[in-house]
């Protein structure tokens, strides 16, 4: 078995470039996926594991060739895994896979789907809480529009917890992402704060997208006057908004209830 014991090797510094810069990923058509529960997950969500590396005074080769039994294993010292490892507590074990597509036109929807989009949301730390939230909710897809941040940044992995590879996901323009609900004949429902009526007035047991823009700015306007109808959580202390990933959690299970869970 091949063994890397220096942080200097090629092979390590480009895994490097791979953790922090996403033009490395997408060039590269690979990312790095750290941990058993995220690997595993990886692998059942039909992502392409090239290798894994594992530190076996954490992960032992047995534990590492259970995970994927298919897959190139490298052993690696503690100084590779500490350079590699994103996280504090981790379990010994990195995996470089293969990115999806993500196009609007690889999604499966269901006859009755239900769809998350969330346009041009920039932290690692929202878009992973978003996809945490309708891995839990099992919607047919994510949407992002306009992304403004790689979906395989390090940072979504982690916080996501997985849910990367538990959800069908998909991006596009806003442009796009309109004409796509339009001709699938999917409601959408953008939660703003201008010409809004209350989130739990509505209907949403019949196809349906609920849109959510960031916490700064909102929706752009081409969502606000292209929704089936705008809608808003009513506020009742000082300020107008809250986290996009709890406004995001309040509607969709709004919708779930209303679905009968």
């Amino acid at each position: 078995m091949k063994q890397i014991t220096s942080i200097q090797n090629p092979f390590i510094k480009s895994l490097v470039l791979l953790q922090e810069k996403a033009k490395n990923r997408k060039q590269t058509g690979t990312f790095l996926i750290e941990g058993k529960r995220e690997i595993s997950l990886a692998l059942k969500g039909g992502y392409e594991i090239e290798t894994i590396l594992f530190y076996p005074e954490i992960c032992t080769e047995i534990e590492a060739k259970k995970i994927s039994n298919t897959t190139e294993l490298i052993e690696i010292n503690k100084d590779v895994f500490q350079k590699l490892a994103y996280r504090d507590t981790t379990e010994g074990i990195l995996a470089i896979a293969k990115t999806k597509s993500q196009q609007l036109s690889d999604l499966k929807l269901s006859d009755n789907p239900l769809i998350l989009i969330a346009e041009a949301t920039e932290k690692p730390g929202n878009i992973g809480a978003l996809l945490r939230t309708a891995d839990a909710a099992n919607l047919d897809a994510v949407i992002i529009a306009n992304p403004k941040s790689d979906l395989y940044n390090p940072n979504v992995v982690r916080s996501s917890v997985g849910c990367l590879f538990t959800n069908q996901i998909a991006t596009g323009t806003t442009a796009e992402i309109i004409a796509f609900l339009k001709e699938k004949k999917i409601n959408f429902y953008c939660a703003t704060l201008q010409n809004s009526t209350s989130y739990h007035t509505q209907d949403y047991t019949t196809p349906t997208a609920l849109v959510v823009g960031t916490e700064a700015t909102g929706l752009t306007q081409e969502w606000r006057d292209a929704a089936t109808q705008n809608i808003i959580i009513p506020m009742q202390g000082e300020i107008d908004s809250m986290n996009v990933s709890v406004a995001a959690a309040i509607l969709i299970f709004e919708a779930k209830r209303q679905r009968g869970f």
